[in-house]
């Protein structure tokens, strides 16, 4: 029976959205699998890691039965990326097989039933819902996601705070040795809300949402997270336990500020990050009145000095970070900002905010000391 029968890049970009969250090797086989749904002429693809769940539609049915059945998402992926880009595409399934042709070419692939494989349950209904832009939710996300810790053993951390209070959203991560915040307006007032999503979720939502006007709807619900946007929808589950309390780290009280280009700034920063080790990527920044030095050294002895003149008239301030930290934030920027690192004359941790947004902050703690006990 015929399946679908459509260009190659109309098949490809719905395997190419759900792919994403598919690893090679499970304990399970069939998380290996995409789960075909065939509806008439609507056909949908679905893939779950049994943590997160990402489905897709597209109206490249060829007839009007309807059939459900599993494949190997990389495989059928990587024929359909190797076929030309003109190629039209036909799948028909046949026994326990899913036939590719393209052309003269022809590809059989091994199924799964599709009664075997898992669908995340959802609620009957969510109990908030938030309705923002894409583009807005990617850059919300995109000011604060490199700060989210990796396999730490407190599992809160191992992901995005997000908030909702009022007409306010707010993401918020850390690591334990930095903290970035980032917070916007919304058209809505909600009752606070606190979630933490996981990483792969924020990494995979990074991927997926475009810079575009068009609507993304947020759905909370006890331990699950739902966002749809376009023809993708996805569910994920949410990293149990409590957020640190990250209003304790962001200093108050500010005595010395300055500003400055933020791509003088990456530039001077990567060149200093040359002569430093592998293990250790600390720089020195010595703040005067009219300039910033940035110095770096390493085990052989080597020495890297950046001198940047600045317009600033405060105390003079001897510190230094992990450049690596710097570097995450200055990254995620667009050219246009300008940063302005404070330096409290009390705390050790200086905070850079972004001119001109509502609200956007990175916390930092010194080379080598924790940011926050947590």
């Amino acid at each position: 029976m015929q399946l679908v029968k459509t260009g190659r890049d109309n098949l490809l970009r719905p395997l190419q959205i759900v792919s994403g969250i598919v690893e090679r090797r499970h304990t399970l086989p069939i998380l290996a699998n995409i789960l075909i749904r065939k509806e008439g002429e609507a056909v949908s693809f679905l893939s779950t890691d049994t943590e997160i769940q990402i489905v897709t539609h597209a109206e490249i049915g060829t007839n009007e039965e309807n059939t459900t059945t599993t494949v190997a998402a990389r495989k059928l992926l990587d024929i359909l990326r190797a076929l030309p880009d003109t190629s039209d595409i036909a799948i028909s399934q046949n026994d326990k097989r899913l036939v590719v042709q393209a052309g003269k070419s022809r590809f059989s692939l091994q199924t799964l039933p599709a009664d075997d494989f898992p669908i995340v349950s959802q609620p009957a209904e969510y109990e908030t819902s938030v309705t923002v832009s894409q583009k807005a939710l990617k850059n919300l996300l995109g000011m604060v996601y490199f700060s989210m810790a990796q396999q730490d053993i407190r599992y809160y951390l191992n992901g995005l705070l997000l908030q909702v209070d009022g007409n306010k959203m707010t993401a918020v991560a850390t690591d334990g040795h930095r903290l970035a915040f980032c917070q916007m307006e919304t058209d809505q007032e909600f009752s606070k809300n606190d979630v933490i999503i996981p990483r792969k979720t924020i990494l995979e939502l990074q991927r997926l949402l475009e810079d575009s006007d068009e609507p993304v709807r947020i759905d909370f619900s006890g331990g699950q997270v739902r966002f749809v946007f376009g023809d993708v929808e996805l569910i994920s589950k949410l990293v149990e336990g409590k957020f640190p309390d990250y209003t304790r780290v962001i200093p108050k009280g500010y005595k010395n500020k300055f500003t400055l280009s933020r791509e003088q700034l990456q530039r001077a920063l990567q060149r200093a990050a040359i002569m430093t080790s592998d293990k250790f990527k600390g720089i020195r920044c010595i703040l005067a009145p009219g300039s910033l030095k940035i110095s770096s050294t390493n085990a052989d002895q080597e020495e890297a000095i950046e001198e940047i003149e600045l317009d600033y008239g405060g105390d003079s301030i001897d510190i230094g970070f992990n450049v690596t930290y710097l570097l995450d934030v200055l990254g995620n920027l667009k050219n246009e900002h300008w940063v302005t690192p404070i330096l409290p004359h009390w705390s050790p941790f200086p905070t850079i905010r972004i001119s001109n947004m509502l609200l956007c902050r990175c916390v930092f703690n010194r080379a080598t000391d924790p940011l926050l006990m947590i």
